[in-house]
Formats: C-alpha cells, structure tokens, sequence
C-alpha cells in the first residue's frame, strides 16, 4: 500500500506557543497547530506571528502540520 503525499499550503503564523510551536490559519481561515522543521531548528530561523510560511499536512491528520519554509 502506497504511502499518501503531504499537501503543502501557505499559511499564515497567527500565534507563537511554547516548545516551538505556533498557531498558523490557513487560507480557507481553519486553524491549525503547525511545529517547526529540523532544518529550521537547526538554522535558528525565527518564526513571528503575522509570518507567511509554507506548511506541509499530512492526510491523516488535517489538525497538524509541519512549517518547513518561512517567506
């Protein structure tokens, strides 16, 4: 059985939470909690609210994502 792509979406950070992670809304306006990447992590690159960042979701579980890419 195949494993299923990510869907990968532009969002927007709305909220910075503990442990890195953040509070992103989507451009269909749902909310979603979204953690920061390794390489970004490893990177040090800051993430703020009001960010326009890329967000990979997997189809399994539409309430999580990961931030993989800040604009």
């Amino acid at each position: 059985m195949a494993k299923e792509e990510k869907i990968t979406l532009e969002a927007e950070v709305t909220e910075a939470l503990p442990d890195a992670r953040f509070r992103v809304k989507l451009p269909n306006n749902q909310e979603i909690m979204a953690y920061v990447s390794g390489k970004m992590r490893k990177f040090f690159i800051r993430i703020l609210p009001g960010d326009k960042v890329t967000v990979e979701i997997s189809p399994y579980d539409m309430t999580k994502g990961r931030i993989t890419f800040r604009q």
